[in-house]
């Protein structure tokens, strides 16, 4: 099976591809369908942030890069529906690109993390 990843510099030495930093894990996103990549580069695009390309490559070598690299690799297969505030991420990118510390800087009044913070800053995202 074919899947549709997002290159920077495609076919240069600077290659690289597109992921995200999920709870200090490096996903990568690969797309069942070219709209919905294409889409995720516009999205990209209009927060200011490089434009990839979109290129097909089998899912077989994507998992095998992913695993030489300890990264995930996460379908968005074609009609995706998110069900967690994490998944909205597979389908919208964050607006900024944050170190995952910062997610620890997230805090409330009494020192703890505010997880309800983070949902909303999620929500905003879509």
């Amino acid at each position: 099976m074919n899947v549709f990843v997002l290159l920077y510099n495609s076919g240069t030495e600077k290659e690289g591809i597109h992921s995200i930093e999920l709870k200090g894990r490096t996903i990568v996103l690969m797309f069942e369908e070219s709209d919905d990549a294409e889409r995720y580069c516009g999205l990209l695009e209009a927060q200011d942030f490089p434009l990839p390309t979109v290129e097909i490559i089998s899912i077989d070598e994507i998992r095998d890069f992913c695993k030489k690299l300890d990264y995930e690799c996460k379908l968005v297969e074609k009609n995706f529906v998110p069900k967690t505030a994490e998944d909205r991420l597979l389908i919208s990118p964050p607006q900024k690109n944050l170190e995952v510390d910062n997610w620890n800087q997230i805090k409330n009044k009494d020192g703890e993390i505010d997880l309800n913070s983070i949902k909303e800053n999620l929500e905003k995202l879509l």
